[in-house]
């Protein structure tokens, strides 16, 4: 299945959505129609069966420069807040992200500036073009975080640094975001795109459903105490050890075969 949609593409193969911000010619920027194609775009990967992985990437020599300010200073113009965008487009991306029931990749090509440095901090996996980098841009325009930046940045790189990238914005090129926590891997720019093929097949073939389950525990557990914690594991241990899935692994395992997941 393809459906193409300027100025966000959507692409539906082998279990594997892939959604590409395509406005190259502003860096992939987000105006509100990309705003709202790609809210819209995210919500469809997760209620789809057929998708077991999501990769969000962007077209040409950028992921995403964030917020498309041209059409910002227009809305100002007329009167229009950023308030609203924040509560309409982007909290419903961040949290369709880190609430999908099957991993993310963010496939991160180019510089991800703004908005579009947190959503790639929102996903599963950074995978890192050598060519790639962040920059926690707020602050240079007199912004707050947004796209849930406060919320991810300061548990992937502790709050000081947190709390530097945010106030001092600068460009975190990938071999220091490797080293900072802010990718699972930098590739080079040549070798990018297979890497993230085979790590999202790989995903989409993987147990859907313990993936599903464990990002559900980790969200749960990062503000529960151990006690609630650990009884949710119970509860999504009787989940994942009821399933099709586990049988089909442990069967597996005892004849030495490879497992066949079908996601429950």
């Amino acid at each position: 299945m393809t459906e193409t949609e300027a100025p966000v593409s959507y692409e539906v193969s082998g279990g594997v959505a892939t959604i590409t911000l395509s406005r190259p010619d502003v860096l992939n920027s987000f105006d509100v129609l990309t705003k709202v194609a790609f809210r819209d775009f995210l919500h469809a990967a997760a209620a789809d069966d057929a998708v077991r992985c999501v990769v969000l990437t962007g077209s040409g020599r950028s992921f995403s420069a964030g917020q498309d300010l041209k059409e910002h200073v227009a809305q100002m113009r007329e009167g229009g807040q950023l308030s609203s965008t924040v509560e309409e487009h982007y909290n419903p991306m961040v949290l369709a992200i880190t609430s999908m029931p099957k991993p993310v990749i963010a496939a991160v090509n180019g510089i991800a500036a703004g908005a579009g440095a947190s959503i790639a901090f929102a996903a599963d996996f950074r995978i890192l073009a050598e060519s790639a980098g962040y920059n926690l841009a707020f602050a240079g325009i007199a912004l707050s975080a947004d796209t849930g930046a406060s919320w991810t940045l300061q548990r992937l790189v502790g709050l000081p640094k947190a709390t530097e990238l945010l106030l001092l914005p600068r460009t975190v090129r990938s071999d220091e975001a490797l080293q900072l926590g802010l990718a699972t891997q930098v590739v080079p720019d040549d070798a990018f795109a297979e890497t993230v093929r085979e790590l999202a097949a790989r995903l989409a073939s993987g147990p859907t459903l313990a993936y599903a389950s464990l990002k559900r525990a980790l969200a749960f557990s990062a503000s529960h105490t151990l006690q609630e914690s650990v009884a949710n594991e119970a509860r999504l241990m009787a989940l994942t050890g009821a399933s099709d899935d586990h049988k089909a692994a442990v069967d597996a395992f005892l004849a030495k075969e490879k497992p066949t997941f079908v996601g429950h």
